[in-house]
């Protein structure tokens, strides 16, 4: 497996850029927005407050893993803003249905609560979400404007 080296920049994405797809890779706490197989930018990110593995079911604080789409968004999402993550996909669901238990959902790219808006950059200290990922507001700013409805996202372990 090659090793990934992605650099974090700090520079805004041109007006008008448009990611075809997001990659979300857990274990190095990064979302890269894609276009045409290149990355455009990358951001560190927090997860849930457990992390490791798959989610599997409501209230176990994980990110979910595997193929999904963005396909939907919130203005006023009590976390800033909001975009909807597909979770669960059918087979997440039968999964869950097969353990009998329910497989959660709500899971977002988000910013932060407002009242926690002045922490910024720094909310990547530790994972603190119920199994969404979570940007910084200018960071979430960026993400709203570059990705649409539709956009795959794929998140790795």
């Amino acid at each position: 497996m090659a090793t990934l080296a992605v650099q974090i920049s700090t520079d805004k994405l041109p007006p008008g850029v448009k990611a075809d797809r997001v990659v979300v890779i857990k274990s190095k706490r990064l979302l890269m927005l894609e276009k045409e197989g290149k990355v455009l930018k990358a951001y560190r990110v927090a997860l849930g407050g457990h992390p490791v593995g798959p989610k599997t079911q409501e209230g176990d604080s994980k990110t979910p893993e595997g193929h999904y789409r963005l396909d939907s968004r919130n203005a006023n999402s009590k976390f800033y803003r909001s975009i909807h993550v597909s979770y669960p996909n059918a087979s997440d669901a039968a999964a869950a249905r097969k353990r009998g238990v329910r497989p959660g959902g709500a899971i977002m790219i988000h910013g932060l609560p407002r009242e926690w808006a002045w922490v910024g950059k720094l909310h990547v200290a530790t994972d603190w979400t119920d199994g969404c990922i979570a940007v910084s507001n200018e960071e979430m700013d960026e993400i709203w404007r570059a990705v649409s409805d539709g956009t795959p996202i794929d998140i790795q372990p």
